[in-house]
């Protein structure tokens, strides 16, 4: 006989900012680090849960499935749902200061992936930021290196509102994209004592982070992903003194993985225990359909971390405009360096973000883009899910479906012939592995051509799984 489900004690305020399930999902979580509920406990059914703290019962199943797309439950087919086991919660102390691809020939069609949706026209409040950089004075003077204060100012709240990390403006370095964050970041790396800088990064992961780190003189060392993104177990590889790690754990690139809690509070552990610096890399946090994003690893180890963001994925590729929040001491080596060799960021740019973020453009484009990405995410899922295991669906500007090396390459060859330029993951791989597939992205194309491209591969598919 198994063992019968806990009680839960949470206490739910209809007052309360907070959504119910918000609520709901938040008390678990306490009771979860606090040891009232341990690894493998069971919790009680939604109907028991929602019957015991007087809630509807959509309210309960939503907060589990929070929790469990999370990482922090697991549901057992016809046994319940129940605690996994991940890391205790150690939070490090927070320290604060004071002070264009070519463009494609119009008769193809491309599937890669990270290519954005735009707005067919612009905004009242497009129009409107721009028309006030055009009234403002001509900047004389070089910009502060770190970039605008009210600027920083105001990602430091959009961080907060969207994905709960909480910093300030001088944690915050406004840069030109997370290309470019990562590149200041080795550069005030490279300062640090160590014997050979060494970059750990996923694999596959993205081609441009290891072409920058063999430009900048360090070594790659490669870290496997599976489908919940990089492998923690394998970080006992790494080289010991290796300066830092990158990951993108909102969206695995390109495989599409989820990394839950445990993951991220085990790769925080790792972090604090080598001394390494990650770099978190927020690539397709603000596109998740059905739950909330997870917290950032950034906000688990702050010490420790160095968190990218873009407009790229939002405003559009072109605006060229990002930040980093970094620890202090780090902050002061990157703005030191950008004053010194007169990389500062662009004065117009950071006057139209700053009037764009206080107009809600950003939050009006994300909830624009998310509408369509969540159709289409449906239905490349419902198009593709009988020819194999997917990956990164429910999130993000592009799907995976598992293949074999061999046979992806075989459909991105047809596709190809039919005017649809597909990627594999082979593509984004550097040292060998096992694991293959193709990387449908949709985020850029028009309807139209989302439905011949989509025709021509699942045709592909079907004609090779007869055959």
């Amino acid at each position: 006989m198994g063992m019968p489900p806990n009680s839960l004690s949470i206490a739910v305020d209809r007052s309360d900012r907070r959504t119910l399930p918000v609520q709901v999902a938040d008390g678990i979580r306490a009771a979860i680090d606090r040891g009232a509920l341990v690894p493998g406990a069971r919790l009680p059914s939604t109907r028991a849960l929602s019957d015991e703290l007087g809630l509807a019962r959509a309210v309960a199943e939503k907060a589990y499935e929070q929790l469990i797309a999370e990482g922090w439950l697991d549901a057992r087919r016809g046994s319940g749902t129940y605690v996994r086991d991940i890391p205790h919660a150690v939070r490090s102390r927070r320290t604060s200061r004071r002070t264009p691809q070519p463009p494609l020939p119009s008769e193809r069609i491309s599937l890669r992936p990270g290519i954005p949706w735009t707005p067919p026209r612009a905004s009242e409040a497009w129009r409107r930021a721009w028309r006030d950089v055009g009234t403002s004075p001509p900047p004389g003077a070089y910009p502060d290196p770190a970039g605008s204060l009210e600027l920083r100012r105001r990602i430091a709240d959009l961080l907060g509102r969207t994905r709960g990390l909480h910093t300030d403006a001088d944690s915050i370095v406004v840069t030109t994209g997370s290309i470019h964050g990562l590149d200041l970041a080795l550069g005030a790396l490279s300062t640090t004592d160590c014997v050979e800088h060494v970059l750990a990064l996923e694999n596959p992961g993205y081609r441009a982070a290891a072409a920058l780190a063999a430009h900048r003189g360090w070594a790659v060392h490669d870290v496997p992903v599976d489908r919940e993104g990089l492998v923690i177990e394998s970080l006992r590889s790494v080289p010991p003194g290796a300066p830092a790690i990158y990951v993108t754990p909102s969206h695995q690139y390109p495989t599409g993985g989820l990394m839950p809690i445990g993951r991220r509070r085990a790769l925080a552990d790792w972090a604090r225990q080598t001394g390494s610096t990650i770099i978190e890399d927020d690539y397709d946090s603000e596109f998740r359909y059905g739950i909330a994003p997870l917290p950032t690893v950034t906000e688990l180890v702050p010490d420790r971390a160095v968190y990218l963001g873009t407009v790229s994925k939002t405003l559009g590729a072109g605006v060229r405009l990002g930040w980093m929040v970094a620890p202090p001491a780090l902050v002061d080596r990157i703005t030191e360096t950008r004053r010194a060799i007169g990389d500062h960021p662009s004065v117009p740019i950071q006057h139209a973000m700053t009037a764009l973020l206080r107009d809600g453009e950003w939050d009006r484009s994300v909830r624009s883009a998310r509408r369509i990405y969540r159709a289409r995410d449906r239905v490349v899922a419902a198009a593709l899910s009988r020819f194999g295991e997917l990956r990164g669906v429910g999130a993000g500007l592009h799907t995976v479906l598992v293949l074999d090396p061999a046979v992806a390459r075989e459909i991105a060859t047809v596709c190809a012939d039919n005017g649809v330029d597909l990627p594999t993951l082979a593509h984004s791989t550097r040292s060998p592995t096992s694991d293959g597939g193709i990387v449908v992205g949709y985020g850029a194309l028009a309807e139209d051509q989302f439905e011949r491209a989509l025709q021509v591969l699942v045709d592909a598919l079907h004609d090779r799984s007869v055959s």
